[in-house]
This record gives C-alpha cells, sequence and structure tokens, in this order.
C-alpha cells in the first residue's frame, strides 16, 4: 500500500511566514525591546529601571516583562545580559524569548539593538529564533501558540538593506529545519521508506539536487547487506536515497553525507520496552531527514563545496523472517558482520553507505544517526555526541556546532575497545560490551570508512526534545540540519 507523503512538496508551513525590516506597522501586535545590563528600559514602556525592578524584571537573558496597554501593541522587555557579550546564539534565543512571552500575538515586532554582531547574522539569528520557537508541528489542527504571522526587525532606514539578506538566510534555514522536524516526526505508518523516497525526489528536483532512489532490486545488486538484512522483518520495502548537489562552477571541495533512516524501529527479533520511548521510534531517521532538509538548502545559500547525500531507508520489525540474532551478513564491499543485537541496526544500515561515498571519492564523509542510548545517557538531551579519524574535519565540524549553537562533545575514537567488536565467526559482530556504547559503535562504523576523514555525529540524545526551551520545542527537533548547512557552506578539504 503506497501512503501519502506528510505533505505536498513545497507547500510547507514555513513559507506562510513574513518578515520584513523597517518601522513596525499597525499590524504588529507586540514588540519586543531588548535590555541590556545598565540600560535604562525604552521610553515607549513608560516605566523607570527602579520601577522594572520592583515588577521582578532584571535584563538578564531569558528574562521578560510583558506590559499590555489598553491600546497599541503589547510592549516586551527582554533581558539581554551584557551588551558585549552578544553573540548571533543569545540573538536567536532573544527572539525566541520574544516569541514564548505572548504567545497569543501572531504578528511581532523586535527592535535590534545595537551590538557587534554584524546586521546580517543577526537578521537570520532573530528570524530563527522567532519562527522555531513558534513552530509545532502536528497532524491536527494547529495550535494557537503556534501560529506566527509575520514578524517585524525594526531598525533604521539606514539599517534595513543590510538586514534583507540575513532575513532571506534565515527564512531558507527556518524552512530546512521545519522540513526536519517534520519528516522526524510523522508516524512511521505514513512515512515508509518509500514515501519518503518520493518527498526526497520531489524536494530535491524543486531545489536542485540530482536524486536517484534505489528500491531492494537495486540494494541486491550494490551489496547492501547491512540494509537488506534489517529490512528482513519488514513488509515495507527498503529504500536508498542518493542526493547529490553540484555548484555552479568547479566545486571548493567534495563532502559525503550519511544518513540512518529507520523509519520506526521496534527493535526487531531484539524488541524494545513498550514504553513511550518505543513511541519516538518514528524518529530514528531523525539523521536521514536532518541531510534531506539541509540539502535542500544549498544552492538557495550558495554552497561552493559539491555535496552527495545517502539516505538509508527501512523499518527493524519483528516478523517470522525477520534477522536472526546470531545471523552472519555481508556488508557493501564483502565484510561479514555477525549480528549480536537486531536492536544495533543503525550501524548495520549506515556501513553499507559508508562505502559507497567511500568510493564516489570524496573528501570527507560526516554521518548523522540517532545512533545509541548511550550517547543520551553521556550527553543529555542538549549535546550530541562528535568521533571521528581526523582532527581537521572535526575541527570544521565543531565550529559549525558552536556558529549555529547546535553543540556537540567530542568523544575518543578509542581503538583500545575495538577488540569487544571481535567475532569468532565473521569479520567483526554489531556490538561491543556493556560500557563505552558510542565509543563501540563509531569503532564499528570506523571499520567501513579506511582512511577517508570522517566524523560521526550521534544525535540519539538531542533529535528529540523532552520540553520546550529556547527556539526548540517539545518533540523533534531538526538537530543538525542548521550545522550540516553550516558545515557544507564552510567546508574545506582536511
Amino acid at each position: 500500500m503506497s501512503h501519502p507523503a506528510p505533505y505536498p512538496p513545497l507547500s510547507l508551513p514555513t513559507r506562510q511566514l513574513r518578515v520584513t525590516a523597517g518601522a513596525a506597522t499597525g499590524d504588529v501586535t507586540a514588540v519586543g525591546h531588548v535590555v541590556f545590563e545598565g540600560d535604562d528600559p525604552p521610553d515607549e514602556s513608560g516605566l523607570t529601571r527602579a520601577r522594572t525592578t520592583e515588577l521582578g524584571f532584571t535584563p538578564s537573558v531569558g528574562k521578560s516583562l510583558v506590559l499590555p496597554g489598553a491600546t497599541g501593541p503589547v510592549i516586551v522587555l527582554l533581558g539581554g545580559g551584557q551588551r558585549a557579550d552578544v553573540t548571533p546564539a543569545v540573538l536567536r534565543d532573544l527572539a525566541a524569548c520574544l516569541a514564548r512571552a505572548v504567545p497569543g500575538q501572531e504578528d511581532l515586532a523586535i527592535v535590534v539593538p545595537d551590538t557587534k554582531v554584524p546586521s546580517e547574522e543577526a537578521a537570520a539569528a532573530f528570524t530563527e529564533g522567532a519562527a522555531l520557537a513558534r513552530y509545532v508541528y502536528r497532524i491536527g489542527e494547529e495550535l494557537p501558540e503556534a501560529r506566527l504571522a509575520s514578524l517585524t526587525l525594526v531598525s533604521g532606514e539606514g539599517n534595513t538593506a543590510a538586514l534583507e539578506p540575513g532575513i532571506a538566510r534565515g527564512l531558507t534555514l527556518v524552512r530546512a529545519t521545519k522540513l526536519a522536524r517534520d519528516l522526524a516526526g510523522t508516524p512511521g505508518g505514513i512515512l515508509t521508506a518509500s514515501a519518503l523516497g518520493e518527498v526526497a525526489r520531489d524536494l530535491g528536483v524543486a531545489t536542485g539536487l540530482e536524486v536517484e532512489v534505489f528500491n531492494e532490486e537495486a540494494l541486491l545488486e550494490l551489496g547492501c547487506g547491512g540494509l537488506l538484512g534489517v529490512n528482513l522483518g519488514s513488509d515495507e520495502p527498503p529504500v536508498m536515497v542518493k542526493l547529490v548537489y553540484r555548484p555552479a562552477g568547479e566545486p571548493t571541495g567534495k563532502l559525503a553525507l550519511v544518513g540512518k533512516g529507520i523509519m520506526y524501529d521496534a527493535g526487531g527479533l531484539a524488541l524494545k520496552p513498550g514504553d513511550e520511548v518505543h513511541a519516538t521510534m518514528k524518529n530514528d531517521m531523525a539523521g536521514a531527514g536532518a541531510i534531506l532538509a539541509a540539502m535542500t538548502a544549498l544552492a538557495e545559500l550558495g554552497c561552493t563545496a559539491q555535496v552527495t547525500g545517502f539516505l538509508m531507508c527501512t523499518d527493524n520489525m519483528p516478523s517470522g523472517s525477520a534477522l536472526r540474532l546470531g545471523d552472519v551478513i555481508v556488508m557493501r564491499g564483502g565484510k561479514t558482520v555477525e549480528v549480536i543485537n537486531t536492536d544495533a541496526e543503525g550501524r548495520l544500515v549506515m556501513a553499507d553507505a559508508l562505502v559507497l561515498a567511500r568510493e564516489e571519492p570524496v573528501d570527507a564523509i560526516v554521518d548523522v544517526a540517532t545512533l545509541t542510548g548511550a550517547c543520551l545517557r553521556t550527553l543529555g538531551t542538549e549535546i550530541a555526541g562528535l568521533i571521528g579519524n581526523n582532527d581537521a574535519l572535526l575541527t570544521q565540524v565543531k565550529a559549525s556546532a558552536e556558529r549555529v549553537d547546535e553543540p556537540v562533545w567530542e568523544l575518543p575514537l578509542a581503538h583500545r575497545y575495538r577488540k569487544e567488536l571481535d567475532s569468532g565467526i565473521a569479520d567483526l559482530r554489531n556490538l561491543g560490551g556493556p560500557n563505552a556504547g558510542s565509543i563501540t559503535a563509531a569503532l564499528f562504523l570506523a571499520e567501513f570508512v579506511g582512511d577517508t576523514p570522517w566524523a560521526h555525529l550521534d544525535i540519539a540524545g538531542t533529535a528529540q526534545s523532552p520540553q520546550a526551551q529556547k527556539w526548540t520545542n517539545k518533540g523533534t527537533t531538526g538537530f543538525g540540519t542548521r550545522l550540516l548547512v553550516d558545515l557544507a557552506l564552510h567546508f574545506a578539504q582536511p
């Protein structure tokens, strides 16, 4: 049975948001004013510094004070901290704070403060913060507090033109992040591997990408034993999507992105517990979703590197035909793997793609996956794990993570634990011991990249947020999308 795509291609909710620079118009219903340490509140508030303190407002980051009036727009004071310490991340958070402070208002404005942040970066940050804080993916009626019709960046006439490119970039990044949130939030019964292939084809063609969708027969010819093995228990066929972005001129580098696309992870025969976490396993394709979403933004942002994406998509289901514990599968390239646990399936599907990416060839490979619960236990829900074999590439990933405020923490590729992957029957097994699970999973992947510079992002913790905070809402986050865009835009051969 063919399921519909989660929405018609390019009819994305993000396209409905109107962001402009200039004076606040009569449509604006709430205006945010940033107040820094040592500054008086704006004249529009009608308050003194002492009075705002009495009302419980301090100008530290994250604080806000809503001042409704009898007429005119609501005034919102936003704590900015120290003016000298302001970064794009702070401005992004301020816009999110405004959006959350007045959940009933759909037409917002924020007065752009004078800081060391360049106008273009400030405009992008404000756009991202407000739009992403308001966006919640739902199948059903939209929540009133999630609506945002317009955002005006209030600035002097001389600065308006400087803000426009940042607004355009911010809207592109918002669109991509919302797409990633949508894909990861769509139930696996709707967004199957085949349906994702259809979405990728439609969106890819519309955004200047070359798209190939490989079906089961093609995967057999390629020898993708990992993807095919994991798919054995599913009624839905597997799909590999290959996306290629080519810049207009000679590429400044060639980057490959590999994404785990487990559309729904029941654990296979190693069935997961029937708890609430199990219900979130529709997001086990968040890595593939982030890559697809990021790549749809590259042409619009003028990326000069060539980027190739591999999305490895299937369910991981239990059935009479499912992969058994103890089975041995043959991966692309010929390595054999003993399957010790069918719930360690993400590394199996990604290994095939890592070999294919290496064969391109490319200058570097970055993979993105909701790979290990161990990473969630180690770094929580706000920091992704980072492991790799090349310091120069890892430095680039960390720089991108810092710029877009999607934090990562490097873990060691500790080869002393490699022996835990030894198998008595095959070249290696798919699971290490009870400890250092994030590291042994990365060591497994490292077996398939050879000498190619490679970085692995484990987003098991960051793909889903347990609560709304800053510009992230409860549910799927789209984490990694903006990081990958930034990496592609700044990519240099390591």
